[in-house]
């Protein structure tokens, strides 16, 4: 079984939690987009989705599937994504489509995250993938210093600005024993808009598609 068929099982398992009648919150990146595809066949029975990126929301519309502002959204049962990486206490790593701003704020307001992924994602320690920055520009040499200072091998995505208008630093190197309290000190980085950690609110239950079917886990 293919990487892709397995990220589609996942996707399609997802939408046993879409409730109907309400809004589902839509994340980014190629597990995510298997999902968009799976939910144009409910599209009439969802009051609309909240995307967490532009490249959502286009393929969102493409499906003819109603789009949100989640600034005009008062409930949001259920946000549905993918994961560059996920720990067994389902803290993640995300950003590797550098929509890891967006994506933490629909995270932040929905009641339930289901993250969806290939077994490949699952790992004992986060940081093996680089962890995504998201940083102004005019801060990107002073963000860079203090990321080197924390351990990590900043790199600037080359050719890429976010859906925000700001840059990516790719930082390499980073064990991280410490999600969350790593989240904690690198968000509060001046000029860091959002890290891709996601441990704080990390993800309530995780399907995770394997050779030998889609295993559920729930947040402890």
């Amino acid at each position: 079984m293919t990487q892709d068929e397995l990220k589609q099982q996942a996707a399609l398992r997802a939408l046993d939690y879409v409730i109907e009648g309400a809004v589902v919150g839509v994340g980014t990146g190629s597990t995510a987009n298997f999902f968009i595809d799976g939910l144009a066949a409910f599209k009439d029975r969802i009051a609309g989705a909240v995307p967490s990126s532009e490249a959502s929301a286009r393929r969102l519309a493409a499906h003819g599937i109603r789009l949100l502002d989640l600034n005009d959204v008062t409930s949001l049962p259920v946000y549905i994504d993918g994961a560059d990486e996920i720990d067994h206490s389902l803290a993640m790593i995300k950003g590797g489509g550098g929509a890891q701003t967006r994506e933490k704020i629909v995270a932040a307001v929905a009641d339930k995250f289901i993250c969806i992924c290939d077994a490949s994602k699952r790992v004992t320690q986060l940081g093996r993938f680089p962890l995504p920055v998201e940083v102004i520009p005019m801060a990107r040499a002073q963000v860079t210093r203090e990321l080197t200072r924390l351990g990590g091998r900043p790199v600037v995505r080359e050719g890429f600005v976010t859906d925000n208008g700001n840059l990516i630093l790719d930082v390499h190197d980073l064990a991280i024993s410490e999600p969350a309290a790593l989240e904690t000190t690198i968000d509060g980085i001046v000029g860091v808009v959002t890290s891709g950690l996601f441990a704080k609110r990390g993800a309530d239950i995780l399907l995770l598609a394997t050779a030998q079917g889609v295993e559920t886990f729930a947040r402890a």
